[in-house]
């Protein structure tokens, strides 16, 4: 555990002048250590592979207790810092308004192809590429490249005509009756933008995007509660729903592999579930 938390010490001691807080007082009681950052009212809740809670609600508490204070936890477990390390950084950073940002004004929606998708979202996203039906992505035009700070990515693009920066995919749409009307909903299955790098305002333009092309009368999501309570959601029209139960885990420790446990798994850890999102866009009078 030790390793764990001077990597994390030393990454933003490195990156920024935030000062830490160790284990704050008054705080609710962990086996884990807590890093927490005054000025940004964020704390990491490193959790170690060497503890193991039992409790299946136990990080749910621990964010409960703590937004009553207006503090967001991020829980970071050891597992995920070691295998998807630049990812983590790259979301760190973004959360303490270090990223480089990009206007979204600057850039161009298109379609892009199953393999581009995969492999953006293997790269930048903390879990991974999925399926999807529909997927768009954010490109900035190499014009344009002159607002990027970041020489390597620079150099990695210089023969492109464009730099994909961010991408949303999204799921065929599936009906249902509510109220007695027919409804046509789709899911946002992943969002993510380019390591190190913020597209301000990228979310609400690829979904502008799929709405004027696809109609849908409701899109629904999901944030992570491990590291989100999805305020940056509503603040984009979408209507906060429910908590869902925490998902259970199988880990092995050595490899660090994580995956859905079973009636069969023997050691089992519990992440905090996800928040759900859902937003309306038939119209009010055909809702009523």
């Amino acid at each position: 555990m030790q390793n764990f938390i001077i990597d994390i010490k030393h990454f933003i001691a490195q990156n920024t002048d935030l000062a830490i807080d160790e284990n704050p007082a008054g705080f609710p009681n962990t086996p884990f250590k807590y890093l927490f950052f005054p000025e940004k009212n964020v704390v990491l809740h490193c959790v170690s592979l060497e503890n193991k809670v039992d409790e299946a609600t136990f990080f749910q508490k621990i964010s409960q207790l703590l937004a009553q204070k207006d503090i967001r936890v991020i829980h970071l477990w050891e597992d995920v810092w070691q295998t998807k390390r630049s990812i983590v950084e790259s979301r760190l950073m973004s959360i303490f308004g270090k990223s480089e940002t990009i206007p979204a004004r600057l850039t161009q929606v298109q379609r892009i192809d199953k393999p581009t998708l995969d492999k953006f979202l293997i790269n930048n996203h903390l879990q991974g590429k999925v399926n999807a039906k529909l997927k768009y992505g954010l490109f900035l035009p190499n014009r344009y490249f002159r607002v990027i700070q970041n020489e390597k990515v620079l150099h990695e693009n210089a023969h492109r005509e464009a730099f994909l920066v961010a991408v949303a995919s999204f799921s065929n749409a599936k009906k249902f009756i509510r109220d007695g009307q027919e409804f046509r909903s789709y899911e946002l299955i992943r969002f993510a933008n380019y390591k190190g790098f913020t597209v301000v305002g990228g979310l609400n333009k690829l979904l502008k995007m799929f709405i004027d092309e696809h109609a849908p009368d409701d899109i629904m999501t999901y944030a992570d509660a491990d590291w989100s309570d999805g305020t940056n959601y509503e603040k984009i029209g979408f209507e906060r729903i429910e908590l869902t139960p925490q998902l259970t885990f199988e880990l092995d420790n050595e490899t660090f592999v994580r995956k859905l446990a079973d009636e069969n798994s023997k050691t089992k850890i519990y992440n905090s579930g996800n928040w759900k999102f859902l937003m309306k866009l038939k119209d009010d009078a055909e809702r009523d």
